[in-house]
């Protein structure tokens, strides 16, 4: 053992030896030492710390330049990469700094920004308290494609997540992020969890904001307040461009989203019937996340505030006027509506989904929101059940309509427009097609009447509108004769006297 340096593992054992009261012969044996290193060990002689390593066993490849070029740069640039200090020494001195040496410059930048470097951001855990924050954001599934009947499903998630217990809910938004969003996903998920929190947390809100007046960002800011209100809870918001600060909801996006990466590798398809079977799917998902954090719910449900008696108010509401044409504009898109509503003044309420229109207190019709794509600024939606009965009396107004396009329903009766246009004089084409759509509202046959009438274009058939109207003329029922023998007055003096 002589000649060898004892090491801080030998000494620890022998102290630890002597502690437990061995001899001192006995202690040195069991850490392999001599009796006359015990004594110095225990003199304190003897720590088994070597010293520091201080010496360079090469020369540095960048001495000439650390100080004169790259500790100036990296000093105002404190993130500058190895790569990109080393290609520009390779550029100023060709052949003398090779590709091997990028290791050795980022061994010594991160020793340099350990010692030297800028002071970087602190995360502070918080505390959470049980009914104290609820959080809400949005978010999007990248990478994964979700289908409608074939047809790529494009749209977001809103999520609220309670900070102490977990909790969680997500809703479908079709669109982008916007205050409506918000205030529909926000209180659907209170009301669903039978309670509110004190606070509530939100990021900027900067996306809500987007191409709004000043003023309309005013009405959003006091909208989102006055919702706050009424379930009682303090509105805060993060800093904008801190990501972190939402740190008990940007983590947890991940994970309920990799349940639903997870749920559809399970399921063997990414296409879904229709949106309802897709949001129950989603519900499921988010129902199983939840069930780990049930006894915490339980607990922070005792801490919630009451729901009140009612919900506010959840969506955006314009004044919008249907004109002559039976279409009304909102948000940038045309929507057709029945033409009773012509000239009328209505209260349109517009979800993310969805557009309710009000005729004073009662509501009049229903639209499906649709999105202008980057392409199209101002598109057009039009059903033409609509106007159908009064085409039907001038076809001819068809031609040249700005609705033309938008008014055939499906590819097969654009075939048929295109047919009937190139095949027939310009007056017989219009009565055909805008005959064919009255058709097709009439017996509500518009899938079957355009394969029928396709089919007979690709079998080079004549088009005979009264054979084709003959074929889909519903058949009155036949109204059943009915005998009623008419019975006698004096029959009533009999019930009278029994």
């Amino acid at each position: 053992m002589s000649g060898r340096e004892l090491t801080k593992q030998q000494v620890k054992l022998y102290m630890d030896s002597k502690l437990k009261k061995k001899t001192q012969l006995a202690a040195a044996a069991r850490a392999e030492v001599s009796v006359s290193s015990a004594r110095r060990i225990e003199k304190g002689m003897v720590t088994g710390d070597r010293d520091q390593h201080t010496w360079r066993t090469r020369k540095d490849p960048f001495e000439t330049v650390w100080a004169s070029i790259i500790l100036p740069r990296i000093e105002i640039h404190p993130n500058l990469l190895a790569i990109t200090l080393l290609e520009k020494l390779q550029e100023d001195f060709p052949g003398e700094y090779p590709d091997k040496l990028l290791r050795t410059l980022q061994r010594r930048l991160k020793k340099w920004k350990v010692s030297h470097g800028p002071k970087k951001e602190v995360i502070f855990n918080q505390e959470h308290f049980p009914g104290r924050m609820g959080l809400s954001d949005f978010t999007e599934l990248k990478g994964i494609k979700i289908t409608i009947r074939g047809e790529i499903f494009h749209h977001i998630f809103y999520h609220f997540r309670l900070s102490y217990s977990g909790w969680s809910f997500l809703k479908i938004i079709q669109g982008g992020e916007s205050y409506t969003a918000l205030a529909e996903g926000l209180q659907e998920a209170l009301w669903r969890l039978g309670g509110s929190p004190k606070e509530h947390r939100t990021d900027s809100l900067s996306a809500a904001f987007k191409n709004l007046s000043k003023e309309s960002v005013e009405d959003v800011t006091k909208n989102y307040e006055d919702f706050c209100a009424h379930y009682k809870m303090v509105p805060t918001r993060n800093n904008r461009g801190v990501k972190h600060e939402n740190g008990s909801i940007e983590s947890p996006h991940g994970h309920v989203k990799k349940r639903i990466a997870q749920g559809l590798i399970l399921r063997g398809s990414n296409d879904f019937d229709d949106i309802k079977e897709y949001k129950n799917w989603v519900d499921g998902i988010v129902a199983n996340h939840n069930r780990r954090n049930a006894k915490e719910l339980e607990f922070e449900r005792q801490s919630l505030q009451n729901l009140p008696f009612y919900k506010t108010t959840d969506f955006t509401e314009v004044i919008v006027r249907v004109h002559s044409s039976s279409t009304v504009e909102i948000k940038k898109i045309t929507y057709s509506v029945p033409s009773r509503l012509c000239g009328e003044r209505l209260r349109a309420h517009i979800y993310h989904d969805r557009i309710e229109l009000y005729f004073g207190s009662e509501k009049v019709f229903n639209l499906e929101r649709v999105y202008n794509s980057k392409k199209t600024k101002r598109s057009k939606v039009i059903d033409y059940r609509h106007i159908i009965h009064s085409l039907h009396k001038k076809p001819q107004a068809f031609r040249y309509s700005r609705l033309r396009e938008e008014l055939l329903p499906n590819d097969n009766f654009r075939s048929i427009w295109k047919h009937a246009d190139k095949n027939m004089p310009p007056r017989e084409a219009c009565k055909f097609i805008v005959k064919i759509l009255y058709l097709a509202d009439k017996y509500d046959c518009e899938e079957n009447i355009g394969n029928y009438v396709v089919e007979l274009i690709d079998k080079r058939k004549s088009l005979s509108i009264i054979s084709i109207e003959h074929r889909y003329k519903k058949v009155k029922n036949k109204v059943p004769q009915v005998f009623v023998i008419q019975h006698l007055l004096e029959d009533y003096d009999q019930i009278w006297k029994h």
